[in-house]
């Protein structure tokens, strides 16, 4: 018997495609992150536009630069060099000199990415990189906080201090926590405090991660399990000595938590690549975050938890490996 076609196609992997491509999937992200860029152009004015023109077009020329030198294809109009430079910028002060944007682009790029391969093979967030190495190489400027002003463009920067930062101070001089630290403060929520670009509104960055999680760019496991973890932790601490240790909310809404839960622990190339690897790593995260706030000498712990299981992930993906399809739990045929 003859066939007029073949009963089986045979071709490389993938079978499946959900049609999202790496532009597309970029285009998404920085989609996402307009309202918190709109924001904090809103509460810094110039001086926060200039850090993320400066910071998002360096990272794009930067890729340019490298992959001609290194005779590479040049794949900038992927979207992910903007990404990158986008979230250096939101790991910056917002009075950063243009020099510090610079070079944060810089070792992002080249550092934090292309050394690795490029997109796909860089074991650490770059992002993420670059601030650690501008914070370590520069702690002056990378610690000098402006306050909020809205809609006041042009005005001269008012030096301030982060929530955590205050908290740690205070903490450690009384022992007991300040003011603002001891309610549940929801004036953080719009934006009402210092830190850097992309940690001054939590509401903003949830916007953008509600559209990320409707386009399928992100799953729920890592932002539910790392920001679960952090409210459990810090529950357990408020509850042992509410006058020493602030509230789940006050964790939740200061710092850049939501920035690094939503954008930045949910990295594809750096992130677990199974469900529960997934929730292992965020409640990792979380875990770090939290101990690195309460007693370690850096009030943020944010960006140390994610490299640090960053480091862990592709142990995470060696034992947490999917059962095949067909195969008994000790790896033989039922």
């Amino acid at each position: 018997m003859e066939f007029s076609k073949p009963l089986l196609t045979v071709s490389p992997s993938p079978h499946l495609h959900s049609g999202m491509t790496t532009s597309g999937m970029m285009g998404t992200v920085i989609l996402a992150l307009l309202p918190a860029c709109f924001v904090a152009v809103y509460l810094f004015g110039l001086p926060a536009l200039q850090v993320l023109l400066i910071c998002v077009f360096s990272a794009a020329a930067m890729e340019v630069l490298w992959q001609k030198a290194t005779g590479r294809r040049v794949t900038v109009t992927d979207g992910s060099a903007a990404v990158t430079g986008l979230l250096v910028a939101f790991n910056l002060p917002p009075s950063s000199p243009w020099w510090l944007a610079l070079l944060g682009a810089l070792l992002a790029i080249v550092v934090g990415k292309q050394v690795f391969g490029g997109l796909g093979h860089n074991p650490f967030n770059p992002a993420l990189v670059s601030r650690i190495v501008l914070l370590v190489s520069f702690p002056t400027i990378m610690t000098h906080w402006s306050a909020p002003q809205p809609g006041r463009f042009f005005a001269d920067a008012v030096t301030a201090a982060t929530p955590l930062s205050e908290m740690q101070t205070t903490v450690t001089l009384t022992g007991s926590l300040p003011q603002n630290a001891t309610g549940f403060p929801t004036g953080y929520l719009l934006g009402n405090m210092a830190g850097c670009l992309g940690e001054v509104s939590a509401l903003a960055l949830l916007f953008g991660a509600l559209f990320l999680l409707w386009r399928r760019v992100i799953s729920w496991h890592i932002p539910v399990s790392y920001l679960g973890t952090v409210i459990i932790l810090s529950s357990l601490f408020w509850v042992i000595d509410p006058s020493r240790y602030p509230n789940p909310v006050f964790h939740l809404l200061s710092g850049g938590l939501m920035l690094g839960a939503f954008y930045m622990a949910t990295d594809l190339v750096t992130s677990p690549l199974t469900g529960r690897g997934m929730l292992l790593y965020g409640c990792g995260c979380g875990l770090f975050t939290v101990l690195i706030r309460l007693f370690g000498s850096y009030p943020e712990g944010v960006a140390f938890s994610i490299l640090l299981m960053n480091a862990a992930t592709p142990l995470i993906d060696r034992y947490l490996v999917p059962r095949p399809f067909g195969m008994s739990r000790t790896g033989g045929l039922p």
